[in-house]
């Protein structure tokens, strides 16, 4: 199989960051921001600058997903999405059923945009309801409540044809019998896919200043591992099997554009500081545009994008970042994929020992077409990636 066929599977997607939020969660630590105004013809002028950036350094490639995420791309205003899409559409082939992803916020003055969103051309919207109980939508500083989060859904059900929501579990005080009285709710509503995460405390955040002074009292290991086996079973039986640690799907519905991240395809990253991986020349290259706003704005304006220096990525990096990307799919990471962007195969990747050790203990499962974690090793994917990279 040739590397030009692998990365089409992969496929080539577009990552539009809005990073402006009406409130920031305790629990984010995305580059989102709170402003009282926003320039929405600067931003959109910028936007459509750096995309006119990227489409010159990577002509030709055929867009199999766009993605609009944030901070709270739903606050975008409809005139800026349709700007952007035809922006896109102008400089590259896109694929006849490309998937284009709206993350939205479930309050009603954004519900209200659903129609509009769609006549611009986004086809999938991802919203984040977080939770269906009140007292723990304030416990995330969400600013919707439960019966205002399923109208939304409603909403959202009648204006585009692909839907999924986020889920949050592993609350604080949350039960293994109060999370699978709330789950069967949300298997109720329908959709085709879903995203249960489970709630992480990460630095910077103020939940992560609760939990340095003891005020944050999350589940401890055994209930949080009671609370995923909970969720992989009864999702799974409702026939949203897990594709991805965190991400469920009836067969077909899988998103797209993150299967061309956890593929290790190539994509762009679009607005203040998001990412990229683009293969130029052979040679694999990582994007990163200035995080802050305002200095995002100006360099666009002064330079026509906002990215920093492309930085090399190794070929032991490259392994690396295949293998924690790849290893979150259930199906694994692909021989074809590692032939395609190392040139060796798995057997040749790794100190033998280390990945005979893994799947000994059932952890890894290694075969003829891919190297995959197993349930078990999905589950404690950190450990089983430092046993085997080291």
């Amino acid at each position: 199989m040739s590397g030009g066929r692998v990365r089409a599977q992969a496929g080539f997607g577009i990552y539009v960051h809005w990073p402006f939020c009406l409130s920031k969660c305790p629990y984010c630590d995305f580059n989102s921001h709170v402003r009282e105004q926003v320039d929405h013809v600067s931003w959109r002028r910028a936007l459509l600058a750096e995309i006119d950036h990227y489409a010159g350094r990577v002509p030709g490639r055929t867009v199999t997903s766009i993605f609009f995420g944030g901070g709270t791309p739903s606050l975008m205003e409809p005139e800026t999405v349709t700007a952007v899409i035809d922006g896109i559409v102008g400089h590259w082939p896109v694929a006849p059923d490309i998937e284009i992803t709206l993350e939205a916020n479930p309050s009603s003055v954004e519900a209200d945009r659903f129609q509009a969103l769609a006549t611009a051309g986004v086809n999938r919207v991802s919203l984040g309801l977080q939770a269906l109980d009140d007292r723990s939508l304030a416990f995330l500083g969400r600013r919707h409540n439960t019966a205002e989060g399923l109208a939304a859904l409603q909403v959202a059900k009648r204006h585009f044809r692909r839907v999924s929501f986020d889920l949050i579990y592993g609350r604080p005080g949350q039960t293994p019998a109060a999370w699978e009285a709330e789950l069967p709710r949300a298997i109720a509503e329908g959709t085709e896919h879903l995203s249960v995460y489970q709630l992480t405390i990460e630095e910077g955040t103020r939940f992560a200043t609760l939990a340095a002074r003891g005020e944050l009292d999350l589940p401890d290991e055994d209930t949080q591992a009671m609370l995923y086996e909970a969720t992989q079973d009864m999702l799974s039986a409702a026939g949203l099997p897990a594709y991805e640690i965190s991400n469920h799907a009836r067969p077909g519905a899988e998103s797209r554009h993150n299967l061309t991240y956890w593929r290790y395809g190539d994509y762009i990253g679009i607005g203040p500081g998001a990412h990229g991986r683009l293969t130029i020349a052979g040679e694999k290259l990582a994007t990163r545009a200035h995080r802050a706003p305002e200095i995002w704005l100006e360099r666009v304006e002064a330079a026509g994008h906002g990215a920093h220096e492309d930085v090399p990525i190794t070929s032991a990096e490259r392994r690396d970042e295949m293998l924690m990307m790849g290893l979150r799919l259930v199906e694994g990471v692909s021989r074809a994929r590692l032939v395609s962007e190392l040139g060796t195969d798995i057997e040749d990747l790794f100190d033998a020992q280390r990945l005979a050790r893994l799947l000994d203990a059932g952890f890894l499962a290694l075969d003829c077409d891919s190297l995959r974690a197993t349930a078990s090793g999905r589950q404690r994917l950190n450990a089983v990636l430092a046993g085997l990279l080291g």
